[in-house]
């Protein structure tokens, strides 16, 4: 039932003209990125409200885009108080907080590069409150911090992650998250070398949770969040195979106080806004 399923799938992607990309990394699984979005019978339009264009994992925060308040993750929780989540790294401040669903994808990728003999993780930033980033800002400056509701840290899905062995730019557990951060749904926020695009200096301890299959797409198509986004709106959607598993990634613009999306029935999708003027509605095939 699977192949058939997949064969059609193919026919109706062929015969859309879509373009498809196959990326091959040593080591890594095969991906598979085609640019295109899928229609299918067996789905339904929805109207979502301008308020889900503020939630999600999506949500581009920085200068221009300020986080409003219901795109602060409701999970958020003290990591020095569940000792169940920091299992395998530490954490520099017991005051450091960050969202438990988070949490627990780092503890995933923690005991995937444990496998790899990668072990000496820190985290020494997470969730910042309003007045904490404000208090930030006012002690180090627009140059080494961003106004409050301006930060990714606001959010609760962005961490600084180090290393208890040297500076994560030549870390063991620096080197092994630009390669397999992806992997867990993590992508490095600020690259060298996109400074220009996302207007932070190269910071290779800043890490924020996005969920795949968008860190597999960032990740191979070597994307920062900003390009992304961008990405999504040029071409429409953008169908992806990582591990089997096959997602199917589509924006839509937010028109007035509403946007119409294609959703499959009874299918798992998801729904994030990108806190600008549209929303993405990703597909697990």
């Amino acid at each position: 039932m699977r192949k058939w399923v997949f064969a059609f799938i193919l026919v109706i992607l062929l015969s859309y003209g879509i373009s498809q990309l196959n990326v091959k990394s040593v080591g890594e699984d095969k991906v598979h990125i085609e640019n295109g979005s899928l229609q299918t019978k067996d789905s339904q339009m929805i109207t979502v409200s301008k308020e889900q264009m503020y939630q999600g994992d999506l949500l581009l925060v920085n200068n221009d885009y300020a986080l409003h308040p219901e795109g602060i993750r409701s999970d958020i929780v003290s990591l020095s108080k569940r000792q169940d989540l920091i299992q395998g790294y530490g954490v520099l401040d017991p005051s450091i907080q960050l969202s438990q669903s988070v949490a627990k994808s780092f503890g995933e990728m923690v005991e995937g590069a444990k496998k790899d003999g990668v072990e000496h993780f820190l985290i020494s930033s997470g969730y910042r409150d309003a007045d904490k980033q404000d208090q930030l800002y006012r002690d180090m400056g627009h140059d080494y911090a961003l106004p409050a509701y301006h930060s990714e840290h606001n959010l609760g899905v962005s961490l600084d992650i180090g290393s208890t062995t040297a500076k994560m730019e030549e870390a063991e557990e620096g080197k092994w998250l630009k390669k397999h951060a992806w992997e867990y749904g993590f992508i490095l926020r600020y690259p060298k070398g996109k400074e220009d695009i996302t207007g932070i200096q190269y910071e290779p301890w800043h890490f924020r949770y996005v969920g795949q299959p968008h860190s597999a797409i960032m990740y191979k198509q070597d994307l920062t969040l900003e390009q992304y986004l961008d990405k999504l709106k040029e071409t429409k959607g953008i169908s992806i195979t990582v591990d089997d598993q096959k997602y199917i990634v589509t924006y839509y613009p937010m028109v007035g106080d509403s946007a119409t999306v294609q959703v499959p029935n009874g299918g798992q999708y998801d729904i994030s806004g990108n806190n600008y003027d549209g929303v993405i509605v990703t597909v697990s095939v």
